[in-house]
């Protein structure tokens, strides 16, 4: 069995065994058939590889500026591969064993005010209106393209959807529903996903619409069918729309994105109240150290609003050091009231 042979072998045993998504094969391919290749080029078999020469990837691979996430996906990558290799018996080590992975420094999503979140969705409900029409007419009639939109932002928002999770959304799973929705997420497992009066009203205006997106099919079992391929809204399509509905807004593209959402929904609930375990339910985190990250969003998002806002940060109000005042005796005179 050769290298490129191994990886397939295992990304099977990934996919039928503990469920991963397509995104996460496609991932792990990527980072196996290059090490593949690297080891290649030095004459090594895959199988055959030594903590060496994982060592020498990853220095090379850093040496080409990758980011320390990314250096650490690899590794895992790795580290997935060789305790497959064990297990089936290919190997009687793991050659990942004792390497560390890169440190990662706490990096802080990027976070959407609430100001920020309304100015989105009227800028959507707006799309394709023209305003000389929209002087003349007091409510002028939304169109299908700004309706879609509204719901994409609105569920986004609103359920904490991941963009994998919107897309391929069945209609099914919103049809006739108030208050939350069933919705698969990663590694096939299921949740509910919550649903406010705002989102199912989107979504029950887009829903009228839905037909204009159909196309030449009769059905689609997607919520967001599309004429492509795939039968669905792309995910590269939704990034597209969200850039250009940020301009709109007057936001700066660089900030938003289907994840960006996501993280307001997440934060704004922690800002909220909700305790993080309830948090990470909604989110359909596995760990709840990946959803801890929100709390130190909210707390670092709390304290710049009292640096900027609150009087006492702008003011010195103790004496300087080693000058410290005392009180003046009472001289007498002045005023003598009770």
């Amino acid at each position: 069995m050769n290298g490129a042979d191994a990886i397939e072998a295992f990304l099977d045993m990934m996919s039928a065994e503990r469920g991963a998504s397509r995104n996460t094969i496609e991932a792990y391919r990527r980072d196996l058939l290059a090490f593949d290749a690297d080891l290649t080029r030095r004459r090594v078999n895959l199988k055959a590889a030594t903590r060496d020469d994982v060592r020498r990837h990853l220095a090379g691979f850093a040496a080409f500026g990758a980011k320390a996430s990314s250096q650490a996906r690899h590794l895992s990558a790795l580290r997935q591969f060789y305790g497959f290799a064990f297990t089936e018996g290919w190997r009687k080590d793991d050659p990942t064993s004792a390497i560390d992975a890169p440190k990662r420094g706490r990096q802080l999503p990027k976070i959407l005010s609430r100001e920020e979140i309304d100015r989105l969705l009227e800028a959507a409900r707006n799309l394709g209106v023209d305003a000389n029409a929209a002087r003349k007419k007091k409510k002028p009639e939304a169109s299908p393209e700004a309706l879609r939109l509204v719901c994409i932002v609105e569920l986004l928002y609103a359920s904490g959807l991941r963009i994998s999770e919107l897309v391929t959304l069945p209609l099914a799973a919103v049809r006739g529903k108030r208050g939350a929705i069933y919705v698969r997420g990663k590694g096939g497992k299921e949740r509910l996903a919550p649903l406010n009066p705002a989102a199912s009203k989107a979504i029950e205006a887009y829903l009228n619409v839905r037909g204009e997106f159909l196309g030449d099919a009769k059905e689609s079992k997607f919520l967001f069918p599309s004429r492509g391929a795939e039968g669905h809204f792309t995910r590269r399509r939704c990034h597209q729309l969200l850039k250009e509905l940020a301009v709109r807004a007057g936001i700066d593209p660089a900030k938003l994105s289907p994840h960006v959402l996501r993280h307001a929904f997440a934060t704004h609930l922690v800002e909220g109240g909700a305790d993080l375990r309830s948090v990470q339910t909604l989110l359909g985190h596995a760990d709840i150290a990946t959803t801890q990250i929100y709390t130190h969003v909210a707390s670092d998002r709390l304290k710049a609003t009292v640096e900027s806002a609150h009087p006492l940060a702008h003011k010195t109000h103790l004496p300087p050091a080693g000058r410290s005042k005392k009180p003046k005796a009472f001289s007498g005179g002045g005023h003598s009231g009770g």
